[in-house]
């Protein structure tokens, strides 16, 4: 079971998946950075989690060090966020299908209606599963 989390200074993403025996996204969030923590140690308890993948750009030093006092830093694990925000607004429509009169914009000029940080979370478990992003212990 591996957790994603997205750090942000106003909003952050949380994914929950379990990787074995077939792949399964139980557990996607945003929340409040205020209310992030609090959040990620229940789902954490909840779900048994192995693994906590975060960022590691924007505020990740600072969440990081956090984060520390609430799980052994060997569970903690970076991974290469660059342009994560980018894949995940453009898979946003896969999860999210336009309705009605946005079906005719193209991908590129419809904005999604809600924050997409939980996408971004599961982006960042899946870089780190199938290893195509340097991801670091720490």
């Amino acid at each position: 079971m591996l957790m994603g989390f997205d750090p942000g200074r106003d909003k952050c993403g949380l994914a929950v998946v379990q990787v074995q025996p077939a792949w399964q996204v139980l557990h996607r969030e945003v929340v409040s950075a205020g209310e992030a923590l609090a959040r990620l140690q229940a789902l954490w308890q909840q779900f048994g989690a192995e693994r906590l993948i975060l960022g590691n750009q924007t505020t990740a030093r600072g969440w990081k060090r956090q984060l520390e006092s609430l799980l052994p830093p060997q569970q903690i694990v970076l991974v290469d966020e660059r342009h994560s925000s980018e894949e995940a607004r453009r898979r946003y429509w896969d999860f999210y299908p336009p309705r009605g009169w946005e079906r005719l914009l193209p991908k590129g000029m419809r904005v999604p209606d809600k924050a997409y940080d939980d996408l971004v979370a599961l982006i960042l478990v899946e870089r780190y599963w199938r290893g195509q992003a340097r991801a670091e212990p720490t």
